[in-house]
């Protein structure tokens, strides 16, 4: 009996072992074919021991900085930022340990996120004051950003930054425990595999698209991005804590996507968004001073 079970045993752990090493072998000969595909776009600054990537694209001003979601990066916002572009300066970035940025020596904190944008912009000598755009988790972070550095920003356009919604809300609950074993999942090739993630890139434009793709797959990526929703109710709480700024236009739009982890993708989707960013840029390019307002799309 106790050799039978020895047996059995065999016959699950084998095919087990074969097949996890199969999928890491997967993994490690995808992952430096992508990093040649998919080089960074932009620049790196130093922000203080540690590099960010940061993405600029057209003339003039003001300039518009885009603050990717969770998970996310400056390639998700592949329909936003060439259509931006045609009007005005658009950068968007990768905050610390995200895409081609580097996570740097310390813990992480959300409150460091306004600081490091701020060192950020500065090294690449972007001159302000700004039009922050955030979606989502990032929405609250510009919130903090504006509120740091009133003088900074003259506009704030928020993306699904409801944060009874950010703050109460099984999905997120269930999508941030799935993001603690993504790194696991992804070192081993089962993510890659089942793209469980990497699917949510679909519908944005190459070369986006491929490159988001591929650091969704990445388990020092992936690793960041839980480590950051995981830090979500301390990030809401920060933002209401930081307090409203005076003679700030902010303007509320409101998406389809139903889902935590889900990007600006559907291309009709991103055109409405990216209109309403352009006509925020237009209203303070046609007006020397911006009065308080507040629009809800």
């Amino acid at each position: 009996m106790r050799r039978r079970l020895k047996q059995a045993g065999l016959l699950i752990v084998i095919p087990t072992i074969i097949v996890l090493t199969i999928g890491v072998t997967y993994q490690g000969v995808a992952t430096p074919l992508e990093r040649r595909d998919f080089p960074p776009p932009g620049d790196k600054i130093d922000v203080g021991g540690h590099q960010l990537h940061i993405y600029c694209t057209g003339e003039g001003a003001p300039t518009v900085i885009l603050e990717a979601p969770a998970t996310g990066l400056s390639v998700a916002w592949g329909w936003i930022q060439p259509s931006v572009a045609q009007q005005t300066r658009v950068c968007s970035y990768d905050r610390a340990g995200l895409g081609w940025s580097e996570a740097g020596d310390s813990p992480y904190n959300p409150s460091k996120v306004p600081l490091e944008l701020k060192r950020l912009l500065d090294g690449a000598k972007i001159q302000g004051p700004i039009v922050a755009v955030g979606d989502s988790l990032g929405a609250l972070f510009v919130q903090m950003y504006a509120s740091t550095y009133p003088k900074n920003v003259m506009a704030l356009v928020l993306i699904d930054s409801d944060l009874s919604v950010l703050s109460k809300n099984t999905k997120i609950d269930s999508f941030s425990r799935f993001l603690t074993y993504s790194p696991w999942l992804a070192r081993t090739g089962i993510l890659r595999a089942t793209r469980l993630l990497s699917d949510n890139a679909n519908g944005l434009p190459e070369p986006a698209s491929g490159a988001l793709r591929a650091f969704l797959n990445r388990p020092d990526h992936l690793f960041r991005s839980a480590t950051e929703v995981n830090y979500l109710y301390e990030t809401v709480e920060l933002a209401k804590k930081k307090q409203p700024v005076l003679n700030l236009t902010v303007v509320e739009i409101h998406t389809n996507r139903m889902e935590p982890g889900l990007f600006l993708s559907e291309e009709s989707e991103a055109a409405r968004v990216a209109n309403i960013i352009l006509d925020t840029v237009t209203t303070i390019q046609e007006s020397s001073e911006t009065s308080s307002n507040s629009i809800d799309y």
